[in-house]
């Protein structure tokens, strides 16, 4: 299995999330660090840390195995922003009711695998 890296409990909207996810998958990671580092999107900084995260286990795993490891030749292979958990807030309304505020967090997943040369 390709190594990867899960981070839960972001506080942002998956829906705002994947935005900059879907800009980094099939990429190579050198060029997705890039996107990521000058991206706008407050979502940008979270994946970073993933995507640093998902490619330390894949250098893990290859001196493991005592295989030769080379960021290089690195691609994101998989990447996905799931909805998490939802808190829920509750504000004052007119007539002594309560509405409710939804602050939603998200999942992120990540998985590199190397290129082969074909």
């Amino acid at each position: 299995m390709a190594p990867r890296a899960i981070q839960k409990g972001v506080r942002q909207s998956a829906r705002k999330v994947r935005l900059v996810v879907d800009t980094i998958r099939g990429k190579n990671v050198n060029e997705a660090y890039a996107l990521l580092r000058f991206s706008k999107k407050r979502a940008a900084r979270q994946i970073e840390k993933v995507l640093r995260s998902a490619v330390a286990n894949a250098e893990q795993d290859a001196d493991r195995e005592s295989r030769a490891f080379d960021v290089d030749d690195l691609y994101v292979s998989y990447a996905i922003a799931n909805e998490g958990e939802t808190l829920w807030r509750w504000r004052p309304a007119a007539y002594g009711r309560a509405t409710p505020i939804r602050k939603r967090m998200s999942t992120i997943e990540i998985r590199v695998e190397p290129k082969e040369e074909k």
